[in-house]
């Protein structure tokens, strides 16, 4: 057990958890209309929660645990049965159970980005159902084919080479991302769909505090306090600044103004696509990611918007989805992976998670209220599924 990395990861594991809260939830909650702000606050808290409770009874065990068919872990870690304080995880210097919660807020993060397609018109009996389940049977199991030693990891179907995902270009940005286009598409369009975010401030507020927890998730992952943990870091930071302008500039050049909700978002473009390649590229590199990132999410929005009519409220599939998979490619693009691994397993993957999603979402529906009455969507979630208000007065 190394004390300096135990440290770092300790400090890595709770930048994590602040991209989710208050970071993810300040970012949706600015971007929807004021009657539904609390309602995004508590899917995404609710989220938090939940996902914690199931992560020790059943995920880790699930994404890490020691199955040996290269397609789930098993379930002889769950509830970390065996597992103590001086317990070490098999290939770090870590504790495991740091670990364990380290990736723990990657399992709390992941559906929490879904919450973004399915905001102002979704019952929070679904929210909550749909996200432990969609975990469990989607999130987990591709964790485990990737980092928990799978059929997808190196000497996998693919070979002596398999897929390179540092951070989670596959495993949370794709996934996630085309789930919520699922959700989207099979919800069908709000009222009065193109009202304006209702708090710009709020959205940069947390578009800055997922960029700081970035460095989290991103160097974190390296799970060492070492020279390619701050490699991690940098190449973060400057794919997130680049995609940031380039965002700006292209909004500039197509509409005459550059917006600030649109430049926060170019932020997370970039830090989505550097995630998958985070550990194996260098400044240079990012900055080309970072540049193209910007405009290639942003033209993203618009088709899934204007040519696809999807209305992805918050565009989770064009600026994750389509993020996570463009870092995934760039990183065989600078010769550091191979082709048909990062292809392939973007095609294994992507089409996993569009079958599950769809099984989950009808399963759920069949449980619980998918989409609130027209009513209550336009009384706003607030107070018809929470009986609260945010502000004296709503818009």
């Amino acid at each position: 057990m190394n004390a300096a990395d135990t440290a770092w990861i300790i400090v890595a594991t709770s930048l994590v958890l602040f991209m989710t809260l208050p970071g993810l939830a300040l970012f949706y909650g600015g971007l929807v209309r004021a009657r539904n702000v609390l309602s995004v606050f508590m899917q995404c808290f609710g989220i938090a929660c939940l996902m914690s409770v199931l992560w020790l009874a059943l995920g880790y065990s699930i994404a890490f645990g020691d199955g040996n068919t290269g397609v789930w872990g098993g379930l002889s870690n769950i509830f970390l049965v065996g597992v103590d304080a001086t317990s070490i995880r098999s290939g770090t210097a870590l504790p495991e159970v740091l670990f364990f919660t380290f990736q723990m807020t990657f399992a709390i993060i992941t559906p929490a980005l879904i919450v973004g397609a399915y905001v102002e018109r979704v019952g929070f009996g679904f929210v909550m159902t749909f996200s432990g389940l969609w975990m469990l049977f989607c999130y987990a199991p591709v964790v485990h084919w990737v980092w928990g030693g799978g059929f997808l990891a190196d000497g996998g179907i693919f070979g002596a080479v398999g897929l390179k995902d540092f951070a989670g270009g596959v495993v949370v940005h794709e996934t996630a991302g085309l789930a919520a286009l699922v959700v989207a598409f099979l919800l069908g369009p709000r009222q009065n769909k193109n009202t304006p975010p209702h708090n710009p401030g709020f959205v940069m507020l947390g578009a800055a505090m997922l960029w700081v927890g970035w460095f989290g998730f991103n160097g974190g992952s390296q799970l060492a306090a070492d020279g390619n943990a701050a490699m991690a870091l940098a190449v973060t930071h400057i794919s997130a600044a680049t995609a940031s302008l380039s965002w700006a500039l292209w909004e500039k050049f197509k509409y005459g103004k550059s917006s600030l909700v649109g430049m926060v978002t170019g932020t997370i473009a970039g830090l989505a696509s550097i995630t998958p390649a985070s550990g194996f590229v260098g400044p240079l590199e990012a900055l080309v990611i970072g540049a193209i990132a910007g405009i290639l999410c942003q033209e993203a929005v618009n088709y899934v918007r204007n040519i696809l009519k999807i209305d992805d409220t918050l565009d989770v599939f064009a600026v994750h989805g389509v993020g996570g998979i463009f870092g995934t490619i760039m990183i065989a693009s600078f010769g550091k992976a191979d082709w048909i691994a990062q292809i392939g397993s973007l095609a294994i993957v992507g089409l996993f998670t569009l079958i599950v999603t769809l099984i989950l979402v009808k399963f759920t529906a069949l449980l619980t209220v998918l989409r609130v009455s027209e009513e209550d969507e336009s009384v706003g979630l607030d107070v018809s599924a929470h009986g609260e208000r945010a502000y004296d007065h709503t818009s």
